[in-house]
């Protein structure tokens, strides 16, 4: 018998044989958070994007919270301490069904609840993340300003000390979940630098106006919050960190997740062309038989299964507890690019169907536009791997 019979099919949907590198619980998780979204998203999502809204979010959290996928590789307070890998996957198949539906568990797993379980007293802890693991509780990420995005040390909101009290005034901008929130995490200016606070969103003074008329993450909350005068007891402030690398290792750990989702929605798109490309007849045959298209087929597919392979490897790395922050930024720069690249090649292989609600392409296109730009953006990522691999400054 020759060695080449003892190799086992090629496989379209894993052509360079991944899923050998997880483990059976990693598939496990990762089919049951496929089924989740198949189930819950994917039969309503296109509407959703079209209406510009996301109903039953509240829902939505709880499901989530019930298949473990928020807060998921934090340890206790009901959270399910996955491994890196294994919410890497669960972020892939979120994005995969729409990126607004992974932003939601980011941005309540890797940012809310990451905040308060690395920086949070044990009081704050035992408050918040029980019921935010199991999404009675939602919570945003109150980082980004009107006039502040890439610039966070610039940052105007503030918060003064009167007495015992802080006193938190200020806006943010761009935050996802913030109108449904039941508690926000803000990060502000002090006497003292800058620190976060957990704020309850029903606090007198606080208010949290959605955005609309987006184009981009349609299905999904995004608001304004603002803090007026918004009084806060001594024990509101995170006690464990001061200055930005608070808030910066909270963005590392969302980022993480956005190297494997974005990865999903390039998979979604590229699965579509392929099925088109295999029943589309033009000249009297399936366009995936003519070489122009194989050879854009081919492309998609080493970038996309390049990705992941790249997600993995990072993921192995944060499990290992050596991952760097300038390591996310390669695997963010590289795995958003790429996924818009496919989400547009795609398009075209659907031609005129491309732009339409029924294929999921332009849907996933449009909000890799906002994947792209929010948590860092590309000019961002690329001056963080300047200075890494130059040890030259440029931010400055």
């Amino acid at each position: 018998m020759s060695a080449t019979s003892k190799l086992p099919p090629f496989d379209p949907s894993d052509p360079i044989g991944i899923d050998d590198l997880l483990a059976p619980e990693d598939l496990a998780i990762r089919e049951t958070v496929r089924n989740w979204a198949a189930d819950r998203v994917l039969p309503h999502i296109a509407e959703w994007y079209e209406r510009g809204e996301l109903p039953g979010i509240r829902e939505l959290a709880r499901e989530l919270g019930s298949i473990g996928a928020l807060g998921m590789s934090l340890e206790g307070y009901g959270c399910a301490g996955a491994s890196a890998v294994q919410y890497g996957l669960a972020c892939l198949e979120l994005e995969a069904a729409d990126s607004g539906i992974r932003s939601l568990v980011s941005v309540q797993g890797s940012l809310a609840m990451y905040a308060i379980h690395r920086f949070g007293s044990e009081e704050q802890k035992q408050r918040w993340l029980p019921g935010m693991a199991a999404g009675e509780i939602i919570g945003c990420f109150g980082l980004t300003e009107p006039d502040h995005g890439s610039d966070p040390a610039g940052m105007r909101t503030y918060a003064k000390k009167d007495g015992a009290d802080w006193v938190l005034t200020g806006r943010k901008m761009w935050i996802t979940n913030g109108s449904v929130a039941g508690v926000a995490v803000v990060w502000a200016q002090t006497d003292d630098g800058i620190r976060g606070f957990v704020v309850p969103t029903d606090a007198a003074g606080f208010s949290a106006p959605e955005i609309k008329h987006k184009w981009s993450l349609r299905a999904s909350v995004t608001s304004e919050l603002v803090m007026d005068e918004v009084r806060l007891p001594a024990d509101a402030v995170l006690p464990e960190v001061t200055g930005l690398k608070g808030p910066l290792s909270c963005l590392s750990h969302a980022r993480y997740g956005i190297v494997w989702g974005a990865m999903g929605a390039a998979r979604a798109s590229f699965e579509a062309a392929v099925d088109y490309a295999k029943t589309r007849e033009q000249f009297g045959k399936p366009i995936g038989g003519f070489q122009l298209t194989q050879a854009k087929l081919a492309d998609m597919a080493v970038e996309l299964h390049k990705g992941i392979l790249l997600a993995h490897h990072l993921g192995q790395r944060m499990d290992a507890g050596r991952l760097r922050p300038e390591q996310v930024s390669f695997g963010k720069l590289n795995n958003v690019r790429e996924a818009i690249e496919i989400c547009r090649t795609s398009r075209t292989i659907l031609g005129a169907n491309g732009i339409s609600l029924e294929y999921p392409v332009m849907r996933h296109a449009t909000n890799l536009e906002s994947v792209l730009t929010y948590e860092g953006t590309v000019e961002m990522h690329q001056l963080v791997l300047g200075k890494a691999l130059t040890g030259l400054d440029a931010f400055r």
